[in-house]
């Protein structure tokens, strides 16, 4: 399903019809579960269905019906054929667009709980009327939702490219290098950067591929794909406990369909 979805900051006067509501409790929001499929509650207001959230947030609209994030107690119960899930296992259940909302709630809802109070001087702070950004009244100091930069990267040698495993990974997983863009650096500057650190190697004609919102807990991954330059893989034994070399006969456990990493992998082997 292809909807349109329009974010807005000031939510409707008046409320008359069903929204959805992307209600979280800790980090886990609250769906029907039919089967292998997944829903979004839909209701004028959350006491509809017996919650009382701490704090709301307008997010906007999804073919011109209001979208809100909510904020609930951790111990708060689900209704009656409702559920709480991460999103990670909810990747699939849902609809697509409603999937990639769920990942823009999380990260208000997060951003909201977490600056209520002013980090420089902890005065209550204040909404902005039109921006999605908070102001402190005393010193006026402005948080906006924190967005951390990553790059990834998608290393080729002729028909081979490297893939890395890390110790936190599944066992038998392996994925592309990635890592956090550092102040300072261009995001070229950052891929290259990482590559020499984790695997000792050198790349060029680095591009772009494309770009993921990944809200674990608040990132941008940035992917880019680039060609061997030189050098022979030298683990960072604290990042990784093996690479090595690929071709797309002999690919090992994957990333799951959800991440860029995959999308990258699959786009490799369906070009070479």
């Amino acid at each position: 399903m292809n909807r349109i979805f329009i974010p807005a900051i000031t939510p409707p006067e008046t409320q008359s019809e069903p929204a959805w509501w992307f209600a979280f409790a800790e980090n886990k929001l609250l769906v029907h579960r039919k089967g292998t499929l997944s829903q979004i509650p839909h209701a004028i207001d959350l006491t509809e269905i017996g919650l009382v959230p701490i704090r709301t947030q307008f997010l906007g609209t999804l073919d011109d019906r209001p979208c809100y994030s909510a904020q609930l107690p951790k111990d708060a119960l689900a209704p009656d054929g409702m559920t709480w899930c991460g999103l990670r296992e909810l990747y699939g259940s849902l609809d697509d667009d409603l999937f990639a909302l769920s990942g823009r709630a999380i990260q208000i809802v997060e951003w909201d709980r977490t600056h209520q109070y002013c980090g420089h001087c902890a005065t209550s702070t204040t909404q902005l009327p039109h921006e999605r950004a908070k102001r402190c009244p005393k010193c006026g100091l402005v948080n906006y939702p924190r967005l951390s930069p990553a790059a990834i990267v998608l290393i080729s040698r002729g028909d081979e490219l490297l893939l890395a495993r890390a110790p936190r990974f599944p066992v038998g997983m392996y994925s592309l290098i990635a890592g956090f863009v550092e102040p300072g650096e261009s995001l070229e500057e950052a891929i290259a950067r990482e590559v020499r650190e984790e695997v000792g190697i050198a790349i060029e004609d680095i591009r772009y591929f494309g770009s993921q919102p990944w809200p674990f807990p608040n990132s941008l991954m940035i992917g880019f794909t680039a060609t061997y330059a030189g050098g022979d893989i030298v683990l960072e034994p604290q990042e990784l406990v093996d690479a090595a070399w690929f071709t797309k006969h002999n690919l090992p456990q994957l990333p799951s369909k959800l991440s860029i990493a995959r999308k990258m992998i699959d786009w490799f082997v369906s070009t070479h």
